[in-house]
């Protein structure tokens, strides 16, 4: 079984706001992060990237850190982009998510590409469904369940 961390949790209570980084977050069936412009009922509830791939933006000079990418949570010691979709994550004690998307499409002028001429989320990040409520918390394991 894979594990990995979550080693940042990162909201935005309005869209085209920066999220900025909390300590803990509820998770809800059928909506997605409380308190997240982002949620909703919809198959893009939760977004996920990797500390690797963040470091990997640094390393080509961007100065980003976690919730910069607009992911919800930042995750160690798992390759996420190599899930499967359909794979079920359970996050802390109670939450589980079920991968429903691996990449996006950028919007025109992000602000990350301006920067660096690349971007990692069309191609790292995931995005997942709430399958069970849960409040999850800086620190907490990542389980693959399925």
């Amino acid at each position: 079984m894979a594990e990995g961390k979550i080693i940042a949790i990162s909201i935005s209570e309005r869209k085209g706001q920066k999220k900025h980084n909390i300590e803990s977050a509820n998770l809800i069936v059928d909506h997605g992060m409380e308190g997240d412009a982002h949620a909703g009922n919809w198959h893009r509830q939760i977004s996920l990237l990797g500390i690797a791939s963040i470091e990997h933006m640094r390393e080509q000079g961007a100065d980003v850190h976690p919730g910069d990418f607009a992911e919800n949570i930042t995750v160690e010691g798992m390759v996420l982009y190599e899930l499967a979709v359909g794979t079920r994550l359970k996050l802390g004690n109670e939450a589980i998510l079920e991968v429903t998307q691996i990449g996006k499409e950028c919007h025109q002028g992000c602000e990350i590409m301006k920067q660096v001429g690349s971007c990692i989320m069309p191609t790292q990040g995931i995005f997942g469904k709430v399958l069970k409520n849960g409040t999850i918390r800086v620190g907490d394991d990542v389980l693959i369940i399925k």
